[in-house]
């Protein structure tokens, strides 16, 4: 189980060394602005190329619902109420009659043939004198149609051999719907319409929407990118505002810090370093039967002294400044060498860091090391420092019990924030925390953050 106490991305699990490593410094304005719109640009793109094809599509039906009107608006309208019975007969005048008119009133640059069927597939009529009387079978749709007197519209067949004549020019919709003949018989009104015309027609239909929704899609677009210049503006002021609180908070600490430092040692430590040297001179000067009780305390008083001075390191390490992090770290494991715990530290030889990474890795290895004295019952622990790629890198290890996600969440509940805030430090600075077990037993703790 690894936690990872860094709120940034981090890389697959499958590797154990795997760890977020966020720059230094956030991405600038413009180039935060310029992602936010190719991300928008690539938005309005998908979203108006799906909505140009939903508008085209909504264009067609309208066309072909517009070539059903025609078709019934030509039948019923035009030819219906010119219809004899003798066309049935195939009277010539009749059919003479009924040709003059189709072709001025039905015939155009969009419809290039008509014929009407009867129920049995007989064309009674058709502008091409040639297919009058022969007889094909009928589909279902067209048997349907006849039926229920319903328009249809379909992408023609050429193949057929009703259909021979309209070959060798555009495709062509069939539209048909079914006529009566003044006695009541019914036939089936069909027109070849055009596709290339129902497509212009339908273009004419979806275009201007598309031309509108592109233009808005388009404006809607370029006001979100002042808004989004102006968004980023402010994040970055929030985030050197809050850069700002985070390191008045750490100078403010480090200087209190140094006050309970000195107070304790210019108060404290000196008296009890007075106390027992009052009480060892009294011991020897006193009777023997009180002897032993003062030296005992003048020697509770030095361990006193001791344990003052530990919490002094720790609280303020005089030898980060004066001798560097490694006399620094190796005053924070006295402590624990004085319990019998066995430490070793590793620091490469003039190993150096700027003065704001060494005071984190000192107190990222300072939070680690009370840890494994007071919570891991360790019997060894180990602190490794290393540095490279412009990151520097404190590991702290150590053989204790270990630890689990229920134990940190307690921990935190119960007020021990100093992982939390550890993960607010390296965060702001651009690095990582991770925590993970070691293998045999114990925890592996990693600070990282800018070398500088």
């Amino acid at each position: 189980m690894v936690v990872r106490l860094t709120r940034f991305p981090v890389l697959d699990d499958t590797e154990p060394s795997a760890r977020s490593r966020v720059p230094s410094t956030a991405s600038s304005r413009a180039g935060a602005v310029a992602k936010f719109v190719l991300a928008g640009l690539a938005a309005l793109i998908l979203f108006l190329a799906a909505s140009v094809l939903v508008v085209r599509e909504l264009g067609q039906s309208g066309a072909i619902r517009d070539s059903r009107d025609f078709a019934e608006l030509a039948g019923r309208g035009i030819l219906e109420p010119t219809l004899t019975d003798a066309l049935l007969e195939n009277d010539a005048a009749a059919l003479e009659r009924l040709d003059r008119l189709v072709q001025e009133r039905v015939l155009s640059d969009r419809v290039v043939r008509v014929k009407l069927w009867t129920r049995t597939g007989r064309i009674v009529y058709s502008d091409e004198p040639r297919l009058i009387g022969a007889v094909y079978p009928r589909g279902e749709d067209e048997i349907e149609a006849l039926r229920s007197g319903e328009t249809h519209a379909e992408l023609s067949d050429l193949s057929k051999p009703e259909n021979r004549f309209e070959r060798g020019g555009d495709e062509l919709y069939e539209v048909y719907t079914r006529i009566r003949t003044p006695n009541g018989t019914p036939l089936l009104f069909e027109t070849y319409q055009r596709s290339g015309v129902l497509v212009s027609s339908g273009r004419e239909i979806w275009l201007p929407f598309a031309a509108a929704l592109g233009v808005s899609l388009l404006l809607l677009w370029l006001i979100q990118v002042p808004l989004a210049w102006r968004l980023a503006a402010r994040l970055e002021r929030a985030q050197a505002e809050r850069e700002q609180f985070l390191t008045k908070a750490l100078e403010a600490s480090a200087e209190e810090r140094r006050r309970i430092a000195a107070d304790l040692h210019d108060g404290p430590v000196q008296e009890l370093a007075g106390l027992s040297y009052s009480l060892s001179a009294a011991a020897e000067r006193s009777d023997p039967s009180i002897r032993s009780q003062l030296v005992e305390a003048a020697a509770r008083a030095r361990d006193a002294i001791r344990g003052l001075r530990a919490v002094l390191v720790e609280i303020h390490p005089p030898n980060l400044q004066n001798a560097g992090l490694e006399a620094a770290l190796h005053d924070l494991l006295a402590p624990l060498r004085g319990h019998g715990i066995a430490t070793t530290l590793d620091v490469p030889a003039g190993f150096r860091l700027g003065p704001e990474a060494e005071q984190l890795l000192f107190r990222a290895g300072g939070e680690a090391i009370r840890n494994a004295q007071r919570h891991a019952n360790a019997r060894a622990v180990r602190v490794g420092v290393t540095g490279g790629d412009g990151f520097a890198r404190i590991e702290v290890v150590d053989d204790g019990k270990g630890f689990s996600a229920a134990e940190l969440d307690r921990r935190r509940v119960e007020g021990h924030v100093g992982l939390s805030l550890l993960e607010e430090v390296a965060a702001s600075r651009g690095g990582c925390v991770e925590l993970h077990p070691t293998d045999g037993g114990g925890t592996t703790f990693v600070f990282e953050v800018p070398d500088r």
